[in-house]
């Protein structure tokens, strides 16, 4: 036996074991199953057909005019009566504590309750409304801006009105109330689901 015969005779194993190693790495194991990413988000129920989002969102504009035309009626009316009885007030709690201390219950019950129940539609109309709003701390912030403004006004131009922290602090507490009992649930079904940062994936 020659040294190349010999020679071909050790390399005709390896070439013959090649084939085999090419094969079972383009057909994995059958018990192999892929992996899949836990940390991706599960997709939610389907939004609501367009019509039906356009009658919540109509439903929700109407809702929103009937409150502010309601809202104007409660804050921005003249009370002459009252100029001589009323002051500002601009540390937070000052107010809540003067009502809770020195007013009956049944007046502290109309006047805390009612500015809470005036902000209870911010938080149930703002996620049909306006799709970006949805979110607590968007819904708060609305709130909050909208509010500050009408007590801005009712200090500046209204007879008998004057502007009380204490009443955004009820308004925006009452919208967000309403947010996570109503709106949070109601917007979900209109309108698709945000996407949040953390879900995307890093290109």
């Amino acid at each position: 036996m020659t040294w190349s015969h010999a020679r071909r005779r050790d390399e005709e194993p390896q070439e013959a074991a090649l084939p085999a190693t090419v094969s079972a790495t383009k057909n994995p194991p059958a018990d192999k199953k892929p992996t899949t990413d836990k940390n991706l988000p599960t997709r939610g129920n389907p939004p609501a057909h367009p019509a039906v989002r356009a009658l919540a969102m109509l439903a929700a504009f109407v809702g929103t005019v009937l409150f502010s035309v309601v809202l104007a009626r409660l804050t921005l009316e003249p009370s002459a009566a009252s100029a001589a009885l009323v002051h500002s007030n601009l540390r937070p709690g000052s107010s809540i504590e003067a009502y809770l201390e020195h007013a009956s219950t049944l007046e502290a019950a109309r006047q805390l309750g009612g500015n809470l129940l005036l902000g209870v539609p911010f938080g149930v109309l703002l996620p049909v409304l306006l799709p970006p709003a949805r979110g607590l701390l968007r819904v708060a912030a609305v709130t909050v801006c909208l509010m500050t403004l009408v007590e801005l006004i009712q200090g500046a131009l209204v007879t008998g009105r004057v502007f009380d922290i204490d009443d955004v602090i009820l308004n925006t507490s009452g919208a967000l109330l309403g947010y996570l009992f109503i709106g949070l649930r109601l917007g979900r079904a209109v309108h698709p689901r945000r996407r949040h940062w953390w879900h995307r994936r890093p290109s």
